[in-house]
């Protein structure tokens, strides 16, 4: 085992020595270059995202990544409680809604809108269903990029305005309900 006594910069902040196998030292020195140089900072930020993930867990959260913005977007991690899901399918689209409760209390809803499709005639009106099973020749169509979207909101009121109201009252009744219930017995 290689010994590497954490660096202290102030006086007050105590040394700690951290026993690291040789193994392990390639992913230390990558974890040093990733932080600019300090293995200490890297080590406390690791740290508190365990510490923070753990705790959640214990209290019956889980960790959720979604995606938000257009195309692929980019990957949004929180820690939180499913609460419910809506799927509102038009012709041309559909959006799923998610609702998660996060540890501080508030709502996570995620909005998940697929790709929109138009389909128009040859005078550019929109096609029926003959187009869509190919019945029907002179079609053009497009799309745009579907996309994601997260927000987070303060109040199970305030997002009553902002999910369709089977979803709301899903969620309403399980919003209620304690993430972790212990049982003296």
């Amino acid at each position: 085992m290689v010994t590497q006594p954490a660096r202290s910069y102030d006086a007050d902040v105590p040394n700690k020595t951290i026993y690291v196998s040789d193994g392990d030292l390639p992913m230390f020195q990558r974890a040093q270059d990733l932080a600019g140089g300090n293995l200490s900072s890297a080590i406390a930020s690791a740290l508190r995202r365990y510490v923070d993930v753990e705790e959640g867990r214990r209290e019956g959260f889980d960790e959720v990544v979604v995606r938000v913005g257009p195309g692929r977007g980019r990957k949004v991690r929180f820690t939180g409680i499913f609460l419910g899901e809506w799927v509102d399918a038009s012709q041309n689209r559909v959006e799923t809604f998610r609702v998660y409760r996060g540890r501080t209390g508030k709502f996570v809803l995620h909005i998940a809108r697929s790709p929109d499709y138009t389909m128009v005639d040859s005078q550019g009106k929109p096609v029926g269903w003959r187009a869509y099973l190919g019945l029907q020749w002179d079609v053009s169509y497009g799309s745009a990029p579907g996309e994601s979207t997260l927000e987070v909101v303060e109040s199970l009121d305030l997002l009553r305005q902002r999910i369709p109201p089977q979803l709301y009252d899903m969620v309403a009744g399980s919003a209620q309900q304690p993430p972790v219930e212990d049982l003296d017995i």
